[in-house]
């Protein structure tokens, strides 16, 4: 029984580039698990990703960029406002100007640099680096 598929995902990726895979399938898929994928490839995180549906919910294919030292989700999804982005930057992320957040807005889901260029703030997500 799944509870968090997001979660489920990022782990999923976070194993499979520490095995040392070049590829990683992840089901079931979501459009929350497509944004956050979109980000972390405009990040250059991972490669590319694809979209496979397979009659039960689809799933992600994967390939690797073996950049990722770690990327997990945010329980509980804490609401920011777009000028406290830095003290969750210093609270998540290991260094500054080093890792990704990755706020749900209004605007859509984005990375916290895009939200602070915007100053809009939202809900974190998910962080990777």
């Amino acid at each position: 029984m799944r509870h968090d598929p997001l979660n489920d995902a990022l782990v999923t990726i976070r194993h499979a580039d520490r095995q040392g895979r070049g590829r990683v399938d992840v089901a079931p898929s979501s459009h929350l698990i497509g944004e956050v994928l979109r980000i972390f490839r405009e990040a250059h995180y991972i490669d590319e990703f694809t979209y496979v549906a397979t009659g039960q919910g689809g799933k992600y294919d994967i390939k690797l960029a073996r950049r990722i030292n770690s990327c997990g989700v945010i329980k509980p999804r804490l609401a920011v406002h777009g000028r406290d982005l830095e003290r969750f930057e210093a609270r998540f992320l290991p260094a500054q100007d080093f890792g990704l957040l990755v706020l749900t807005t209004n605007q859509g889901v984005m990375s916290h640099q895009s939200a602070r260029e915007r100053k809009i703030g939202g809900k974190l997500l998910a962080y990777v680096y």
